[in-house]
């Protein structure tokens, strides 16, 4: 089994990549290849991290969002504990064939989740400074900070040539992506500035497998709806759950993105919610959770009654009073529109005709060591 990493660029659409400014992630997409794919949808990233990790989509690692709603207790909350995922990951299977593992991230919630049984772990938000003083890392930074890229990508840097563990991941947060258009002064310094350190990390040793992608793209909004707010003052009983709620304000300040699930309090209303929905001009599909299951690949019973999909231009949030604000535009994503993804690989198992949507990193290095990956049933499923 090689040496693997993973880097996650945190909403990185391919638009932010190019062969002037990244010249180290162009040169490794020579080496090796360099394409784009589709998320999983939502387009958030909870969800497209655990199918990165474990190979499945949705309605089998059952993390369908950031945010979650219990229909029975009417509690609702953050996704922030392993409890929610449901498949096995690829630090679980590193670590059971006797392999080192390290798991890097900015945001909490990530590494929470999915790395809490690394052998090494750097979560921003959550260390152990021993660790910090042992790889000669400085203090950290802000979360909602452009000083965080520099910070994460020395901290991988160190951890490979430090322990040169089996397993990195390595995952940014969004901060730039929301707050700056691919072709900002900003965006432009701080993408040339993490690619110097991938250039660095990929230096340290080129047969190691090596894959950077992103958990979902990002786009301009001009219109925020408050569907909540909106069904509210028609009558209808209903609780809508954001699936890219997270506690990350500065990221999106109205919580806003491109899907919402709507559970029906009053069945009674159903229909009429249905069809009132389905006339609205901002949205773009509307699916009962029985479509959604076999289009998206989402778990039915996790997705309340109806999934409402935003129009390109269009995100979900909420606005307090109001029901629409479009004052000024704002970066999101969550929606259909953010799913394309770049993917670039070094040493991959396979060619790049064998890669589609961000599982097939997953699939693909399980099929390749099959001995090590026996127990992922559902390759077989998804093959």
């Amino acid at each position: 089994m090689k040496k693997t990493l993973i880097i996650v660029l945190d909403g990185t659409s391919v638009e932010y990549l190019s062969e002037k400014n990244t010249p180290n992630i162009y040169r490794m997409g020579r080496d090796g290849f360099m394409k784009t794919i589709k998320s999983q949808m939502p387009s958030v990233t909870n969800t497209n991290h655990a199918s990165i990790l474990s190979g499945t989509r949705p309605d089998q690692h059952k993390v369908v969002g950031n945010y979650y709603y219990n229909r029975k207790t009417e509690e609702h909350g953050f996704i922030e504990s392993p409890i929610f995922m449901k498949e096995k990951t690829l630090v679980d299977f590193y670590k059971e064939a006797g392999l080192s593992t390290a798991f890097l991230s900015v945001k909490g919630k990530v590494g929470k989740i999915y790395g809490n049984n690394a052998d090494l772990i750097i979560n921003m938000e959550d260390y152990d400074q021993a660790i910090f003083n042992e790889l000669g890392l400085e203090e950290v930074p802000a979360v909602d900070s452009m000083t965080t890229y520099e910070w994460i990508f020395n901290a991988c840097y160190q951890v490979i040539k430090q322990k040169n563990s089996d397993f990195v991941y390595c995952t940014t947060n969004d901060y730039l992506m929301h707050n700056y258009v691919p072709e900002s002064p900003e965006a432009l310094e701080i993408m040339s500035q993490l690619d110097k350190f991938i250039g660095l990390i990929y230096d340290i040793d080129h047969d190691r497998e090596i894959y950077i992608t992103a958990d979902h793209g990002m786009n301009n909004k001009d219109h925020v709806y408050d569907l909540q707010n909106i069904l509210d003052k028609q009558g209808y009983d209903t609780f809508c759950l954001l699936p890219l709620k997270d506690r990350y304000i500065s990221n999106h300040p109205y919580q806003e993105g491109g899907t919402v699930y709507v559970y029906v309090k009053n069945q009674s209303q159903f229909d009429r919610i249905r069809e009132f929905l389905q006339s609205q001009p901002y949205i773009k599909d509307v699916y009962t959770s029985e479509q959604a299951e076999k289009i998206l690949h989402l778990p039915k019973e996790q997705l309340g009654d109806l999934l409402i999909l935003a129009n390109e231009n269009i995100a979900f949030g909420e606005l307090e009073n109001k029901e629409e604000y479009k004052n000024e535009t704002v970066r999101t994503h969550g929606s259909t529109y953010e799913t394309v993804i770049p993917l670039i690989a070094v040493n991959a198992p396979v060619g790049p005709e064998k890669y589609e949507e961000n599982i097939d990193i997953f699939k693909n290095m399980a099929l390749a060591n099959q001995e090590m990956f026996s127990s992922a049933t559902h390759l077989v499923k998804h093959k």
